[in-house]
């Protein structure tokens, strides 16, 4: 899956007609390596060496597939290496105890993608204007084609672009994206973290993010989108299957559900963005996710947060921002107690946590956040600074105040209310509430 920004193409009419039927015969060269890879013995290499086996035959394969010279050559090559990552990708799955299959052929509606390679495209910035560029894109059904893209995001100057992924989505829209090599930043040693400097998320149903700082992120409002897409797939059922109607109403389906999911996406983006950048370690619970989808209750609430996605965006900007991306073991993050460690079953209807041991009360997310984050100062390695004053390290919004003040994660647990933030006021460049937050705890 890519992570990265994906930037809007607006081709004319012959050049998505060149686009798709490009698409469409860089998926047959990927089907007919799959049926290549089934007639080599095992017994003739690894599954790396026999997916390069078919690679390498693509020249010969060019003599009577006339249509192939008219692709680069390093997009063909691209779509029968993906055959040796599909695989890869399975078997990882498998060791973790998933049950996997087999590779499919593709069907036209579900090869949606061709990549090119170090070579055969070129990224115009400069052609059109502010914010509009060309990419060059060579050998499409033989041609080159100059097509007009969105550059909402810039593509750094002094990037090397080493691929170009050309996708079309859904609803017919066609994207591109870049994979680029920078220097990644080094990330701190553990030894030179502050424990002040790391924060413990919980993440939830109700409140998508509640932090060891106080903070509750609120999650987003896709009601009225819900309430559209269910209207929408009424009117797609009472259509005869692949008829024109029918199509014309699938297309307006999918852009229903590409709006959600772009939201969504760009929502968690902006949440690991300002996490990664406001502290050097940032600790998760290690969700199974799966057993929790299949059980009673909730369900579909739990799928549409996405957290096993945003743990994983949140890696992806912990990688870019040198940030520290921990997971913990989530058992008993909300059971025990940050202040003493005694365990206190609780419904989930019960939204606060009162220890009958040691008489604390917090907010139950704002206790598990505590809890993640001292589990994962302990995991990573980081020393704890103590203080020796009494005094609370949280004001009257629940923020920590001094941080020469700072204690660990139960010794700072407080009885307090916690900081409420709501979704809208994620932004673009970060999210400005959670700024706010972090400099009110100064």
């Amino acid at each position: 899956m890519n992570y990265g920004p994906r930037y809007r193409l607006f081709p004319d009419k012959p050049q998505r007609e060149s686009l798709g039927w490009q698409r469409n015969t860089v998926r047959q060269v990927y089907n007919h390596a799959l049926y290549r890879l089934d007639q080599i013995p095992e017994s003739e290499g690894t599954v790396r060496q026999r997916v390069w086996t078919v690679r390498d035959e693509l020249p010969d394969l060019k003599q009577w597939w006339n249509d192939l010279t008219q692709v680069y050559s390093t997009v063909l090559q691209a779509a029968v290496e993906r055959i040796y990552h599909s695989i890869k990708s399975l078997g990882q799955l498998k060791q973790n105890g998933f049950s996997v299959g087999e590779l499919n052929w593709k069907k036209p509606r579900e090869f949606k993608s061709f990549t090119y390679r170090q070579r055969g495209f070129e990224l115009d910035k400069k052609s059109g204007p502010k914010g509009r560029g060309l990419l060059i894109l060579k050998k499409v059904r033989g041609e080159t084609l100059e097509i007009p893209i969105r550059l909402h995001r810039d593509v750094l100057d002094d990037a090397d672009i080493k691929h170009v992924t050309v996708k079309q989505e859904a609803t017919g829209v066609w994207y591109a994206s870049f994979s680029v090599e920078t220097e990644t930043p080094k990330k701190p040693a553990p030894e030179d973290i502050n424990s002040e400097d790391t924060v413990g998320l919980d993440l939830g149903v109700l409140n998508f993010v509640s932090d060891s700082d106080g903070r509750s992120i609120g999650r987003l409002d896709l009601d009225d989108d819900r309430e559209r897409l269910e209207r929408e797939q009424r009117s797609l059922s009472r259509k005869k299957y692949e008829s024109r109607n029918w199509e014309r109403q699938r297309s307006r389906v999918a852009k229903v559900h590409e709006g959600m999911s772009n939201k969504k996406r760009d929502y968690k983006h902006k949440l690991a963005h300002a996490y990664t950048t406001l502290y050097d370690a940032v600790f998760v619970e290690e969700l199974d996710v799966k057993p929790m989808l299949e059980s009673d209750g909730n369900a579909r609430n739990k799928a549409e947060v996405g957290w096993r996605d945003f743990i994983t965006i949140l890696k992806h900007h912990g990688r870019k921002n040198g940030c520290h991306i921990v997971e913990v073991e989530p058992r008993g993050t909300t059971k025990e107690c940050a202040e003493c460690g005694v365990e206190t079953a609780k419904p989930l209807w019960v939204r606060e946590h009162s220890c009958p041991s040691c008489g604390f009360e917090v907010d139950r997310d704002f206790n598990a956040a505590l809890n993640v984050q001292s589990r994962g100062l302990a995991k990573l390695g980081v020393v704890h600074s103590k203080a020796t004053s009494s005094e609370s390290l949280c004001d009257s919004d629940g923020l920590r105040k001094s941080r020469s003040d700072f204690r660990t994660p139960v010794e700072t647990a407080a009885t307090v209310d916690t900081r409420s933030v709501s979704a809208s006021r994620v932004v673009e460049s970060g999210s400005s509430a959670l700024k706010e937050a972090a400099s009110a705890a100064e």
